[in-house]
């Protein structure tokens, strides 16, 4: 579905990432794991068109290299960012509905959607986002990127600063959605919960791929288990 090849990016004259190389399966979750200023975010910036890139960034054999990200997301790419970056002063039912811009005649059926797998956003939708706390935000920035139809999926950082009640809500959410049919790269510092769900990972240090392996190995590594675990 998503084959990243000799990937280079960053900012200005700053480079961040060097030579990456990722492949995604279509219904895989893949999460890319590493400490903060790795690159991960950097990553999914260019896999969604908000920085430039060099290299190949393919999705279904098409090139995504140079293509504007309202593109990118009507081709069924979705990035939901570190940070949840919700309207605050829109409502619950408001930031849905901009989710949804590109697919208006689906609006409704996708807040149900929506609704359903985070009851709480149903209770609270008339709720002004900013006066929500930061997991149901977080649910709130998930469900605005299921309004736009996505196929893959780009989270970045879901679980930051949740408490674990609230992680263990939108872990178990990202594998609901999974299972509807919607391919998961998760971006995650988290690296215990987002390799337990996690069909394959990749491990990511100053910029370059460093482990690759199903999500099961790279827990069971001792490098890893050293570097992100503390065993």
């Amino acid at each position: 579905m998503l084959k990243i090849e000799n990937l280079n990016a960053g900012y200005g004259e700053m480079p961040v990432l060097r030579s990456i190389n990722i492949t995604i399966a279509q219904g895989e979750i893949v999460s890319v794991v590493g400490s903060n200023g790795a690159g991960k975010s950097t990553l999914l910036k260019a896999i969604s068109g908000i920085i430039k890139s060099s290299g190949t960034i393919s999705y279904n054999d098409e090139s995504l290299r140079n293509l504007p990200a309202h593109t990118i997301v009507q081709r069924g790419i979705v990035h939901v960012p570190e940070g949840r970056k919700i309207f605050p002063e829109m409502s619950v039912l408001e930031n849905l509905m901009m989710g949804g811009f590109l697919h208006q005649s689906d609006r409704q059926k996708n807040i149900e959607r929506v609704f359903t797998l985070f009851p709480k956003l149903a209770e609270r939708r008339k709720q002004l986002g900013g006066t929500m706390s930061g997991g149901e935000q977080q649910m709130l920035a998930i469900g605005r990127g299921l309004m736009g139809n996505p196929k893959l999926l780009l989270l970045d950082e879901p679980s930051l600063g949740l408490s674990p009640l609230f992680t263990d809500v939108v872990f178990g959410a990202i594998g609901t959605i999974n299972s509807s049919g919607v391919t998961v790269m998760l971006v995650e510092q988290n690296v215990y919960q987002s390799l337990s769900i996690s069909n394959r990972g990749y491990v990511i240090e100053t910029g370059r791929i460093v482990l690759t392996g199903t999500g099961k190995e790279l827990l069971d590594n001792q490098d890893v288990k050293k570097a992100f675990l503390g065993m």
